[in-house]
């Protein structure tokens, strides 16, 4: 990406060789800190060059963003998204509500199913790794005789009636397309989920005192965001087990009791982390996992899989800490310093069914998906140097008054 090309071509160009399938080894051992990347760029992609002196929100950045000039839309919009689009899954959320906020009284749908990047229209999105949706009709047929057809024969055509909601939404879960007059749908009840001690997550904040728990990050064993050996990100991993990173020391897990009835998350989740941190710089990612029961029965594209306790992550999303409070202006951590650090879980609409658990991980490193922060306080990772990353003690407050959460939204069927 961004190598330089003298004239139009056809041709894809070869693709970087890493010289070993295993992408966690690679990216620790062979690269190492970002510092060292032109090690192997030999200064030949220039956009790199650009990115790495402009590690904060700056204009740099601010001027690539199209979600500000979303204005003065006048053609009918619908914007179709995947729930697993580990690319992109921000885009077709932001860019719905910024021409519905700026464009009153145009056409404008959101569709989101349970699709990886592009997915709706490559393959029928029967499944995705080892999740299957159903198939009767598979969930990307079911849009593109349903929705997309419809839609275009009605706008470029003129044929036929049109009479799309608002919001056309894919339930994981339950798996099924839910039809909404405003997303996120406005009757919502809101609630907050408390972390509490001993790895307990409840509706109930039944903690009181200044409880914590603690772990030691190490930048040189960070937690893999996968089991697969690849230099990549795979298709699959927005729905992968999540039992692998849960049995690390460096993972802390809190779950529910086993749920006596189907609840429904819809919307965005408000993540609010009180932390500390034995050094200046952390970063922090939040995962929201579906716990199936042990006597779950599977899905009928893997039969040879069994599924007895299977952590299927649902939602995560990753902040790097310095920027806490602002995108612009990035600032270390006070060491030892109860700090509140709030960041957004992207939208879902997910059911939790009788006899599973609601799970969160929350964990310092997630690699290589996203690069090692130092813990020493640098003003430009991309220019941290292998002295600069030592280990921390990281901890999560629990319980009263400091206690961490994540604000949800529910919707009562």
């Amino acid at each position: 990406f961004g190598k330089e090309r003298p004239e139009l071509t056809k041709d894809w160009g070869k693709r970087f060789n890493h010289g070993t399938p295993d992408g966690y080894q690679f990216f620790l051992e062979e690269l190492g800190p970002l510092s060292k990347a032109n090690k192997f760029y030999h200064d030949s992609i220039p956009f790199w060059n650009e990115a790495v002196k402009h590690p904060n929100y700056d204009s740099f950045w601010q001027n690539m963003n199209i979600i500000p000039h979303l204005n003065n839309v006048k053609p009918a919009v619908m914007t179709v998204g995947g729930w697993y689009d580990a690319e992109d899954l921000y885009g077709p959320l932001a860019i719905y509500d910024a021409i519905e906020k700026n464009n009153k009284g145009i056409d404008n749908t959101i569709v989101m199913g349970p699709w990886r990047h592009g997915g709706w229209a490559r393959g029928d999105g029967s499944s995705l790794g080892f999740v299957h949706f159903g198939d009767d009709p598979a969930p990307s047929t079911f849009y593109q005789e349903n929705i997309e057809l419809p839609f275009f024969n009605y706008y470029l055509k003129g044929k036929g009636e049109l009479k799309l909601p608002e919001a056309y939404m894919f339930e994981t879960g339950l798996n099924k397309w839910h039809e909404f007059n405003t997303w996120p749908p406005a009757d919502l009840e809101e609630s907050t989920l408390h972390l509490l001690s001993e790895g307990q997550l409840s509706f109930n904040n039944l903690n009181s005192g200044n409880t914590y728990d603690e772990f030691v990050s190490d930048p040189a064993k960070p937690v893999p965001y996968t089991t697969e050996i690849t230099t990549g990100m795979t298709r699959e991993y927005m729905t992968d087990d999540q039992r692998f990173s849960g049995r690390r020391q460096d993972v802390l897990v809190y779950s529910t009791e086993v749920l006596q009835e189907d609840i429904t998350f819809a919307g965005s989740m408000q993540v609010n982390l009180m932390v500390s941190t034995s050094e200046s710089a952390c970063d922090w990612i939040v995962k929201l996992i579906d716990v199936y029961p042990d006597d779950h029965a599977g899905y009928p594209h893997k039969k040879d899989k069994k599924y007895g306790g299977y952590q299927q992550m649902v939602r995560s999303e990753a902040i790097r800490g310095r920027y806490r409070n602002s995108d612009e202006n990035p600032e270390p951590f006070v060491p030892n310093e109860i700090t509140s650090v709030p960041f957004e879980l992207l939208d879902v609409l997910h059911t939790f069914q009788k006899g599973h658990k609601i799970m969160i991980h929350i964990q310092s490193t997630w690699f290589p998906i996203i690069d090692r922060n130092p813990q020493k306080y640098v003003d430009n990772i991309f220019m941290a140097k292998e002295e600069d990353f030592i280990k921390a003690t990281h901890r999560v407050y629990t319980g009263k008054p400091n206690g961490s959460t994540i604000e949800v939204g529910i919707l009562k069927h």
